[in-house]
């Protein structure tokens, strides 16, 4: 077995798709994280002004904006129909501010009755614009300090990182274990494995063991060179890292994905004697995984799926989740892993020549 796994080490660190893909990831994932890296406390209201955003959607705490209270987020709702009232559909000011004044005490549900009764659709997404606001200073400086009071800022950075390492790792190791199995499926070669005193999980835990390695060795770099940043811009803006933010998000969210995929290619090259038909299968897999849908409340969100492979964090940073559900979901990868597994085990046994 110890051969076996040295064996794929040693081919995975000549093959140029390892090398090529860690730069790409590395790159991509921090043009991701990024802005992240920029939050501070503010100086001036002037600094917090001079931020700018494409679309309120972008908006997050680095540019100054804020969770609006239900009264703001009502108050600013109301200001942005007013002005798209007044403005685009052209109705008297007067009309306007009657129609206005007769929401007052209405809570969201009811103003956005109000105005369908009244002919005007769509103001549950200006109410939705409402939902952050920029702050001033103070303000956004008070909201950051009380939330780094729960947990430190690597903690909700790990999350971020967590959330576009699962992203990228789930496409770059559904190419970089493709390789895992192409020479040992080749026609010589199975057969000639076949013939060789390996049982079969002696054969599998080799073959598993040298993938996983790998793919631990590729975490390993990119968390010890997220929090590597995520550590100066703490020190710089005052804040507090921690390694095991990254170390345990990673353990818990990202590790039984990579498990999954690795298993998924298991069963897959020993059942068909070729690796190759699971690689679209995961690529489908991924979006399956990366899709959104509709929570209780009738919102589209990401609320995860079964058997996903992926864990998304969404939300503001401060925000920021894992969804529902997440960790059985991991479990019950882990379990049918396991079950991959045992599986693939029947299927070498079934092969097996004896000479």
């Amino acid at each position: 077995m110890k051969a076996i796994v040295k064996r794929e080490l040693k081919n995975y660190l000549s093959n140029p798709v390892l090398w090529i893909g860690i730069i790409i990831v590395g790159i991509s994932m921090y043009q991701m994280l990024e802005p992240y890296l920029g939050i501070h406390y503010f100086q001036s209201d002037a600094e917090v002004q001079e931020k700018t955003i494409r679309e309120i959607n972008d908006a997050d705490v680095m540019e100054g904006y804020l969770p609006s209270t239900p009264e703001q987020q009502l108050t600013a709702g109301r200001d942005i129909i007013s002005r798209s009232l007044t403005e685009e559909a052209q109705m008297n000011e007067e009309e306007v501010r009657e129609m206005m004044r007769q929401t007052e005490g209405m809570n969201l549900e009811e103003c956005v009755q109000f105005f369908e009764e009244q002919g005007i659709f769509g103001s549950e997404y200006a109410f939705e614009d409402a939902k952050y606001h920029q702050g001033s200073a103070a303000e956004v400086n008070l909201y950051i300090e009380e939330k780094l009071k729960d947990h430190p800022y690597s903690a909700y950075f790990a999350r971020k990182f967590a959330d576009s390492c699962s992203l990228h790792m789930g496409f770059f190791a559904t190419v970089l274990l493709a390789f895992l199995f192409l020479q040992d499926t080749r026609k010589n070669t199975y057969e000639l494995l076949h013939t060789k005193p390996l049982t079969a999980m002696q054969y599998l835990c080799g073959k598993i063991g040298g993938g996983m390695l790998v793919i631990a060795a590729v975490l390993a770099f990119l968390n010890f060179l997220f929090f590597g940043l995520c550590a100066v811009h703490a020190r710089e803006a005052g804040f507090t890292a921690e390694l095991w933010s990254f170390l345990i998000h990673t353990a818990l969210y990202i590790l039984p994905n990579m498990l999954l995929i690795l298993c998924v290619y298991t069963i897959t090259a020993l059942g068909f004697r070729t690796p190759i038909p699971a690689a679209p299968l995961l690529i489908i897999y991924i979006v399956y995984s990366n899709m959104g849908s509709r929570g209780a409340d009738g919102k589209y969100g990401y609320y995860g799926r079964p058997l996903a492979i992926m864990v998304r964090f969404t939300g503001k940073f401060f925000e920021t989740g894992a969804p529902p559900m997440a960790v059985t979901n991991q479990i019950c990868l882990l379990i049918f892993s396991a079950v991959l597994i045992l599986l693939a085990a029947v299927i070498w046994k079934k092969r097996r020549i004896f000479r």
